[in-house]
């Protein structure tokens, strides 16, 4: 039973859901969501704040301007991309506390939350705390 706990302990210490992002964003400054896509995903439609940095692109040069003290948590389009995954190896590689959202911007919405972009969804909106 330990291994079962303390799979899922890392498991919470890496991931999390769209509830727990927006929680996150209503309560502290210290989170940052970091779209893994491509720019014309991003441009189309993002969570708001976010700020985009592909994947194939994240650097030590593109990244240096970023507070190593966020936590900054990768997201795509969802279930069947893992660009996130990849963004996420990528910013821990260079020194960044991460996180994943499961699911990506297609559960964000799927929960409620808006969007912004040239194609914006509807939703729950959340006041920034920075």
């Amino acid at each position: 039973m330990q291994k079962q706990i303390k799979y899922y302990e890392n498991k919470l210490a890496f991931e999390m859901d769209s509830s727990d992002l927006y929680q996150a964003f209503e309560s502290s400054s210290d989170y940052i969501a970091i779209d893994t896509r491509q720019a014309f995903g991003f441009e189309k439609e993002h969570i708001p704040t976010a700020i985009n940095i592909p994947h194939k692109e994240m650097t030590k040069e593109n990244t240096q301007h970023l507070d190593k003290s966020k936590i900054y948590v990768c997201y795509c389009d969802g279930i069947g991309c893992n660009a996130s995954t990849k963004g996420a190896l990528n910013m821990t590689k260079l020194g960044f506390k991460v996180k994943e959202l499961i699911g990506g911007i297609e559960w964000w919405k799927f929960d409620g939350y808006a969007t912004e972009g040239s194609a914006p969804s509807d939703g729950s909106q959340f006041k920034c705390s920075c």
